[in-house]
């Protein structure tokens, strides 16, 4: 496995934490937010930007992308 590839792993299962902290979700339940919601796809399409940011900044990216998206969660 590539070191790219290895760092964008990292990073999402990171994000899926951070988030799921964020918002008093277990972790499966945010994968699962994020994935309806178009959060996954944002961190795959918009990493290179993203993973610059701070984490804090990241989860309010993926908050704002899924409530655009039809997500509730605030």
């Amino acid at each position: 496995m590539s070191e790219n590839i290895r760092n964008r792993i990292e990073y999402t299962v990171m994000c899926i934490s951070e988030f799921s902290q964020r918002h008093s979700l277990p972790p499966q339940k945010a994968y699962k937010y994020l994935k309806d919601y178009g959060g996954m796809a944002f961190l795959k399409d918009c990493y290179e930007a993203e993973h610059l940011l701070s984490i804090e900044d990241a989860i309010d990216d993926l908050t704002i992308v899924c409530q655009r998206n039809g997500g509730k969660i605030a």
